[in-house]
């Protein structure tokens, strides 16, 4: 299983495509257009913080579950990064000290490997997109959605600048699995196909490694 991280904006849903293309695969998707509580926690974050990273950690054990019966399945989104979000979440002040406990408690239980099961819940690589606060901007501007846009909410340039930072960090502290950086600003590989050869390089000689 190969898994994918990233900010808003990083193209995680784009690499996502093209990986499984070329791995001949398939591609599990982060469930967003029908996600009815996303909405609700942009209008009210303190009220829906912690119901939202919890239909969330559902949601992607099933994707992990699934993702397990193929071979070289892709996945456009890391569980572990749920906890990034929910951290910042709190200390935000949008999630209690009981409920982050309560969700890194139910994370770790979820995420424990037993000998007896049959299938494996860490990916066998992680890829992380790091992209720029600028061009992260940019991407969420693009994509359009009306809930995501600094317009609408001033309080959300804060709030991106803090996520992509912390996802600095993450990265760094990360080590559930082997993992590869790539660098989306010098290979736009969302818009420049070249760029996206060149991504698919680095992933193909990654693998061969492991």
């Amino acid at each position: 299983m190969i898994a994918l991280s990233g900010p808003i904006g990083a193209g995680k849903t784009t690499l996502t495509e093209i990986l499984s293309r070329h791995l001949g695969t398939k591609g599990y998707y982060e469930s967003v257009d029908d996600n009815q509580i996303l909405p609700l926690f942009y209008k009210d974050p303190k009220r829906y913080a912690f119901l939202l990273q919890i239909y969330f950690l559902n949601r992607r054990l099933d994707g992990i579950k699934e993702a397990f019966q193929t071979k070289n399945s892709v996945m456009d989104r890391s569980i572990y990064e749920d906890s990034l979000l929910f951290h910042l979440n709190a200390d935000l002040g949008r999630a209690t000290k009981t409920e982050v406990q309560i969700y890194d408690s139910l994370l770790t239980n979820m995420m424990e490997e037993l000998p007896e099961t049959h299938y494996k819940k860490n990916p066998d690589l992680l890829i992380d997109i790091n992209i720029s606060f600028d061009t992260m901007l940019t991407r969420i501007k693009k994509r359009g959605r009306s809930y995501e846009q600094i317009d609408n909410d001033p309080s959300l340039y804060e709030y991106y600048q803090d996520l992509n930072q912390r996802y600095v960090e993450w990265y760094d502290n990360y080590n559930e699995s082997p993992k590869i950086q790539i660098d989306g600003d010098q290979f736009d590989f969302v818009e420049d196909p070249k760029a996206r050869d060149k991504v698919i390089q680095i992933v193909d000689k990654k693998i061969a490694e492991i």
